[in-house]
């Protein structure tokens, strides 16, 4: 009886701990919410700084061509910014690939400014005081689409390969910790700390606000972040081999995240964490 007792107390008491904790979980969750839309307005969110200086460098002129970028076709027609953003990644015709934003700015800086895009590439994340041209030019870019739903294009038997590619590789397991994509994000309800983790192994809401939100300013980081960035990082911290920047594996995985995010509204640059 004295054992069944102590059993019984000590069951209570975690109970009573769990509730606990779950309300300060709650509680610090509605905390970061409120920061988040305390900075939702282009006058408080620091990631706009981001979008003006992209304006800047999508006008100027560089290059041994000394063109600026207006005359890049970023899948709309050459220079239009409005809904670029909600159908890519996309096959292009002239480089006969699907690319995503980053990999097509990339292009347009060789083939249309003949600009030498090792320092664009080494600059690709932003650190303290040291801007990304890339970043910036993605914000911008990216703000043009906002309002509207994501739609990638599905008619191209490369863009639809690159769909299956992409689910293989959210789903491949790797590394030292044998991790994939969907160790973290194909349940729901998840979450790392107090971090939720959406479900994105499945069309819906979830992965539509995911995808709606980036590019992002990251608070932690101090910096907007883009998806190449968000995967590489997802990779990095899985213990995997870092992809490289802006190559067709990390394409093939936005193009299946974007598929699944079909009909989701784009809002950038958000907050997070």
């Amino acid at each position: 009886m004295k054992y069944a007792a102590l059993g019984s107390a000590f069951a209570a008491l975690v109970i009573c701990f769990s509730g606990l904790a779950a309300h300060a979980q709650d509680a610090s969750e509605k905390e970061i919410e409120r920061y988040r839309q305390m900075l939702s307005d282009p006058m408080s969110n620091p990631g706009y700084l981001a979008v003006d200086r992209g304006e800047v460098l999508w006008k100027q002129a560089r290059g041994t061509k000394n063109v600026s970028l207006e005359t890049c076709d970023l899948g709309e027609g050459a220079g239009k910014l409005e809904g670029a953003y909600a159908h890519l990644p996309r096959y292009f015709k002239d480089a006969d690939r699907v690319m995503d934003l980053e990999q097509r700015l990339l292009w347009c800086m060789d083939k249309v400014q003949g600009l030498d895009t090792k320092d664009v590439i080494a600059r690709r994340f932003s650190s303290v005081g040291k801007p990304s041209d890339m970043e910036d030019l993605v914000a911008f870019i990216a703000n043009k689409s906002n309002g509207m739903k994501i739609d990638i294009p599905q008619k191209h038997p490369k863009e639809i390969e690159m769909a299956a590619v992409g689910e293989a590789l959210f789903f491949r397991r790797g590394g030292v910790n044998d991790f994939s994509c969907s160790t973290c994000h194909s349940d729901d309800g998840k979450r790392i700390r107090l971090q939720g983790l959406p479900n994105l192994s499945k069309p819906g809401k979830p992965a539509q606000e995911t995808m709606g939100g980036w590019p992002t300013y990251r608070v932690s980081m101090g910096s907007i972040r883009t998806m190449q960035h968000r995967l590489w990082d997802c990779y990095r911290q899985q213990r995997w081999p870092v992809p490289e920047y802006a190559s067709d594996s990390l394409t093939a995985l936005t193009v299946y995240l974007q598929k699944q995010a079909t009909g989701g509204e784009i809002n950038v640059p958000s907050i997070k964490r």
